[in-house]
């Protein structure tokens, strides 16, 4: 038996959405019990966690008092060049072979559970402070919302949102604008794949590969 796809993909981050702090039309609010909360670190929070030490190295090596930056979340909010944060969707299957109140649904459960827990070893330049598995739509499906950083910058502070460098850091290189670094880790997809074959194989399922998109 084939599964139909395993997909990862950028998502818009709504984190009201994800934290169910208002209800879509398409949202089973009897199953929302059945959610699988693994992070929920305010955003400012995560941004004072990552960037306050940096903050201050950067500003204490200003000479004029225009060129500090009183808070990096705004600083970077009002950048054309960074975004906050990103986020990633990612599903097992669909509403036909996994569907929430499927026979399969603990299954995609379990793989989805599993992919959380090994996401930040496995992306250590990606700092995660909201994840949420909903189990109350038509089919799981797990939102990861993100921060990506690098250190020992040479430009800003040493510490800084940077998704290019973040990922280049983690050893994804991209090419130019239709082969970026960020295309090129959503489709690694061989740590998902093969972390997961044994748990599909065991309950009689195939993978077949959706493509990835960015």
């Amino acid at each position: 038996m084939y599964l139909s796809s395993i997909s990862i993909e950028l998502g818009k981050g709504v984190l009201d959405h994800n934290n169910r702090k208002f209800i879509a039309e398409n949202v089973d609010r009897e199953r929302t019990k059945n959610n699988v909360e693994f992070k929920n670190i305010p955003l400012e929070n995560a941004y004072h966690t990552l960037f306050d030490d940096a903050l201050q190295r950067y500003n204490d090596r200003q000479k004029r008092a225009d060129r500090k930056i009183d808070n990096y979340l705004e600083h970077i909010q009002k950048s054309k060049q960074e975004k906050p944060f990103y986020e990633i969707i990612v599903q097992v299957g669909n509403h036909n072979d996994m569907g929430v109140g499927s026979h399969n649904e603990s299954l995609a459960k379990a793989i989805l559970e599993d992919y959380m827990r090994s996401f930040e070893s496995r992306n250590p330049n990606l700092f995660v402070f909201n994840a949420t598995l909903h189990m109350d739509e038509a089919t799981p499906h797990l939102h990861i919302d993100f921060i990506p950083f690098t250190t020992e910058s040479k430009r800003g502070l040493d510490t800084r949102v940077s998704m290019k460098q973040a990922l280049e850091r983690q050893g994804f290189r991209g090419s130019g604008r239709s082969d970026t670094e960020t295309m090129a880790w959503l489709q690694s997809v061989p740590p998902l794949t093969t972390r997961f074959s044994r748990l599909l194989n065991i309950s009689g399922y195939n993978l077949k590969k959706k493509p990835l998109q960015a």
